[in-house]
């Protein structure tokens, strides 16, 4: 309980409960508002702490179990705390525009990002010295374009598990590219937006610097104990594997051990004053040819 408090007290200084003036609401955000003060409604922080808990703890097993969750938000106010965070926990993030298609055309994303990175390792390697400096400018400059768009994915192998977006009437387009391919998607929800559109909406203010941070930074966090607890289980695993196998080879150790002890053993009767066995006599042929 005194976890809750405090988290809403840091809600309450960060500004999350401010919303939008009341001529812009959305009435599906009903729910989550909890009063209305010199025209601007106020979100109630305590459904607030109540869906950023959930939303971090299923973002944390989705962490844990091995799976991608990439970062949206190309707002102004985002776009800074939003790669810092994702690049904490080393997931894929979007910060600049989001390309049509970078979900539902997901390979041929894949191919402009391989392009990008084959330029950029022909520059390093000196594979371009033969060509003129102009040429060589051209491809610096296409490379850099690409970079800040598609950057933030280079390390993307595969369609995402779920998706993190800052404003999701702002991303929208990600937003129904995400629910085209089933992928869950997480957000933060102002008053002005529907919350029914995301799977797990986060009622917050998503036009201050200081809410956007608090929001994000608390995700990250429940993301990095996902991955922290996956990693501690792979250690233990490794550890068993081990034990497993050194039992195994003391076993095998000491049935050889004992094989040769009665094989010893063995040798020391027949060699003693044991009888020797006769062996009879062939019977001698006979007959006349």
């Amino acid at each position: 309980m005194e976890q809750n408090t405090s988290l809403q007290q840091q809600l309450l200084e960060a500004g999350v409960h401010f919303g939008h003036l009341r001529k812009k609401w959305n009435p599906k955000m009903l729910p989550y508002i909890f009063a209305e003060k010199k025209g601007i409604h106020i979100i109630d922080l305590n459904k607030t702490t109540e869906s950023l808990q959930e939303a971090a703890a299923v973002l944390k097993q989705i962490a844990k179990s091995g799976k991608k969750i990439m970062f949206v938000g190309t707002k102004k106010q985002a776009k800074e705390i939003v790669t810092e965070c994702a690049r904490r926990v080393n997931m894929p993030f979007v910060t600049e525009r989001w390309l049509g298609g970078m979900l539902t055309n997901f390979n041929t994303v894949r191919k402009s990002v391989k392009k990008m990175q084959s330029i950029e390792k022909m520059l390093n390697d000196g594979s371009f010295d033969s060509i003129t400096k102009k040429e060589r400018l051209t491809l610096a400059r296409d490379r850099e374009k690409m970079d800040k768009v598609l950057g933030g994915i280079s390390q993307l192998g595969r369609v995402p598990a779920a998706l993190f977006i800052i404003d999701i009437g702002h991303e929208h387009i990600a937003l129904a590219e995400a629910k085209r391919l089933g992928i869950t998607t997480f957000g933060m929800v102002d008053t002005n937006c529907d919350p029914n559109k995301v799977d797990f909406a986060i009622p917050a203010n998503d036009d201050a610097t200081k809410s956007i941070a608090i929001i994000a930074n608390y995700i990250t966090a429940a993301i990095a104990e996902g991955l922290a607890e996956r990693l501690a289980a792979k250690d233990e695993e490794v550890e068993d594997v081990t034990a497993d196998d050194n039992e195994k080879k003391a076993a095998r150790l000491l049935a050889e051990a004992e094989s040769e002890a009665a094989r010893a053993r063995g040798e020391k009767v027949r060699g003693g004053n044991q009888p020797k066995r006769r062996i009879p006599n062939s019977p001698r042929r006979t007959g006349a040819r």
